[in-house]
């Protein structure tokens, strides 16, 4: 039996357009701080090693500063070793971000890039199949072209891929796609044994066997996500697996729906706002609708303008707004 830590989509570097000039710094640290909690984690639960599945970086052209602090983090847990697969984001072409100067200059001995595809021996009896992206748009299911030939010799083997599923996609004409039989094959076979995946942001197990898993992202990065913020520790071995989810996250994304058609309604609204937690963290989008005085519609923009400077981004969920404001008699009188 082994134990590992399985993560992905990392996306440092990220950064939010409805993020301002204070909150975007701290939102960039909360996702370095998470690779030391990562760390910390593998250590306390006794894993072997940490895989990380694809778009560690956002793009290949990040800032030095998100480099070397990336490396830095990993460098904390010495004796734990990371290993890195290119994917979508980061892929490995001429402009790979795993062959940049400060990557290669910087690269402490426990971070080892999946920079080939195929076996990778990480313990005695364990091997990684890794299938790295050399470029935003392969031709093949990856993870299958990497475990096409492995013998059921009694090995333990995780494939560390990247992408979408063929029972998720919307493009079935993608050759990219990692076709779920194909890995389920060769999960029946013994050639594999767990599926660490990236690209989804949330946790997910997928298919019959709970052994083909997306990690999700150890922070949110979207309104659309489901379940992130999770790092998976997982335990498999020939005939058994145990996958447990660990919350890493600490920032939110939320949206709101709410009818405001009076004062009691803005309570309510004010109350909900006041009642959040982690505010610097938290990222609300508001869907507002109804029929607002102009006095009342004056006090929702004070509490609107309250809670933006507490929040770490408030906005309108502009296609879900239909907010009218009508005069009434204390309007005019006023």
């Amino acid at each position: 039996m082994v134990r590992f830590l399985h993560t992905a989509d990392w996306q440092l570097g990220m950064t939010r357009h409805f993020l301002g000039a204070e909150a975007q710094p701290r939102f960039a640290a909360a996702r370095t701080a998470a690779i030391r909690s990562i760390g910390a984690l593998a250590v306390e639960e006794g894993c072997a090693f940490v895989v990380v599945c694809g778009d560690v970086f956002e793009t290949n052209q990040v800032d030095r500063q998100v480099v070397v602090r990336a490396l830095d983090a990993m460098a904390a847990t010495p004796g734990l070793t990371f290993y890195l697969l290119p994917g979508n984001h980061d892929p490995l072409d001429a402009s790979s971000v795993y062959r940049s100067p400060t990557f290669v200059g910087h690269q402490p001995g426990n971070v080892v890039v999946l920079d080939r595809s195929g076996p990778v021996p990480v313990a005695p009896g364990v091997e990684l199949v890794a299938a790295p992206w050399r470029s935003k748009r392969p031709l093949r299911d990856l993870v299958a072209a990497a475990a096409a030939d492995l013998p059921a010799d009694g090995t333990i083997r995780v494939a560390v891929g990247h992408g979408a599923v063929d029972h998720l996609s919307p493009d079935e004409g993608n050759p990219a796609l990692v076709q779920v039989a194909a890995a389920e094959a060769a999960l029946r076979d013994g050639r594999l044994h767990y599926v660490a995946l990236g690209d989804r942001h949330s946790t997910l197990s997928v298919g019959r066997t709970g052994r083909i898993w997306y990690s999700g992202a150890p922070e949110p990065t979207d309104f659309r996500e489901d379940d992130p913020g999770n790092v998976l520790v997982v335990d498999v071995d020939a005939v058994s697996v145990a996958v447990r989810p660990h919350r890493i996250g600490t920032w939110r994304f939320v949206r709101h729906e709410a009818h405001v058609a009076g004062d009691a309604d803005l309570d309510l609204l004010e109350g909900w706002l006041a009642a959040l937690p982690d505010k610097e963290r938290t990222i609300v989008r508001l869907a507002l609708v109804g029929q607002l005085s102009l006095a009342e519609k004056a006090r929702l923009d004070q509490i609107l303008a309250h809670h933006s400077d507490l929040l770490a981004s408030l906005e309108g969920w502009e296609r879900r707004i239909d907010l009218v404001v009508l005069p009434d008699e204390t309007d005019f009188d006023g």
